[in-house]
């Protein structure tokens, strides 16, 4: 073979190598996903993509943060199928199943032997609350319980013992008034925070039963949880008045050494955000003996109208993976101190207590249609609000009430 010939051979393979590149490079199926993500959220999300799209050749995911009005813009993609495949939505939108707009990942799920997709590795209070008519809808990411924040220096300025597992509820409340003073206030609680349901389960009412044809929110259990917290809220014996907190901030009364106690997320910073040294300790015990407390919950869920269901699916089990490692994981065998302090390293001193909340998590609530009209319109602005403000009694309100959140229910029979 002459010189001339063989030069022209290597020219022609060399040639063709960036064609062979390229068409590597467009034989991954792309795969997009919208979240709320802030701008420092949303890069250390980023992170974790490039490492699932560097780690395998047959996807890309795509990020698509849409951190303001973001279920407005969703709603306004998913009307103009201009969608992603993958969706970040919190408890509350597992609504959306009923109109359709989920993939039901429930036949994925039986046939994946990956520990993230295992329902027997999360807690049951998170995993069974997504399991929405039938179907599994996403995989949760994240579960959040609330748990008792509190400032270590006011408690040894007052001389009362620290908060701990063992405490009722009577003695969170006798807490909370020793160690009110003109400085500080024992706790603090504003309309519809921390969530009134709280002290419901912790009392052991509930708010739905489990046929969602029932709402027995005249037990006794839920009228002396609506009571206590009644008792509680702007009584200056313990917390702030409603002017207080409109003055000087909620939150910012707790970061600013105002406020002994908190509940909070346990995600929250208020270990690095408060004067003084912050403790956590699991929320009271409740007349079940236990410390209940609800989680907030967040899934990637995959669109139904996606042209790559298979590969969205994959996608989003890698994705959860990583994204498990980076906040409070829902799993069973990520509930560790060590596995904790790897998410969130600034809470090494608070690790332990939060780890020991997580066995005694739940939802907040049922999810079924209407339920925004049942939680959010009657439970909460017919019954909570006017007891809170003294315009009626749990006792009176609750039979009328419970009329009115049954028909809710019983649109859905």
């Amino acid at each position: 073979m002459s010189k001339l010939r063989i030069a022209i051979l290597i020219v022609l393979v060399l040639a063709m190598l960036p064609i062979t590149a390229s068409t590597s490079a467009q034989d991954k199926v792309t795969i997009r996903i919208t979240t709320w993500a802030g701008v420092e959220e949303a890069a250390e999300l980023q992170a974790i993509i490039d490492e699932v799209n560097a780690s395998q050749d047959a996807i890309e995911i795509v990020h698509e943060p849409k951190p303001s009005d973001y279920y407005t813009v969703l709603q306004t993609a998913l009307a103009g199928n201009e969608a992603a495949d993958l969706m970040w939505i919190d408890y509350g939108h597992l609504e959306w199943a009923f109109d359709g707009v989920y993939l039901d990942i429930s036949d994925y799920i039986a046939a994946d032997d990956r520990a993230t997709a295992d329902p027997d590795d999360y807690f049951p209070g998170i995993w069974d609350a997504g399991l929405v008519e039938g179907g599994t809808w996403g995989l949760p990411w994240i579960a959040q319980p609330l748990v008792l924040f509190y400032n270590k220096d006011i408690f040894d300025e007052m001389g009362v013992e620290y908060p701990n597992p063992d405490w009722t509820w009577d003695d969170f409340r006798a807490a909370a008034v020793a160690v009110t003073n003109e400085d500080h206030y024992g706790f603090t609680m504003q309309q519809g925070w921390p969530p009134p349901f709280l002290w419901v389960y912790s009392f052991g009412g509930e708010l739905v039963s489990d046929d969602l044809t029932q709402a027995p929110i005249d037990s006794p259990e839920v009228i002396d949880a609506i009571n206590f917290y009644a008792s509680m809220i702007w009584n200056e014996e313990l917390c702030p008045s409603e002017e207080t907190i409109a003055e000087e901030g909620f939150e910012a009364m707790m970061r600013a050494g105002r406020v002994a106690m908190f509940i909070g997320g346990a995600a929250d910073d208020y270990e690095r955000s408060t004067e003084g040294t912050v403790g956590v300790s699991m929320l009271p015990k409740g007349a079940t003996g236990e410390n209940t407390t609800t989680a907030w919950v967040a899934y990637t869920a995959i669109n139904a109208d996606t042209e790559h269901p298979d590969e969205a699916y994959d996608a989003m089990v890698m994705l959860t993976e990583g994204i498990q490692n980076w906040k409070p994981s829902p799993r069973i065998s990520h509930a560790t101190v060590e596995h904790f302090v790897a998410s969130i390293p600034y809470k090494a001193d608070t690790a332990a207590d939060i780890v020991a909340a997580l066995p005694y998590m739940r939802s907040e609530y049922k999810v079924f249609p209407h339920v925004g009209d049942f939680m959010w319109g009657v439970w909460r602005n017919d019954f909570v609000y006017p007891v809170v403000r003294g315009e009626d009694t749990a006792e009176a309100l609750a039979p009328d009430v419970r009329i009115l959140l049954e028909d809710i229910l019983a649109q859905n029979q």
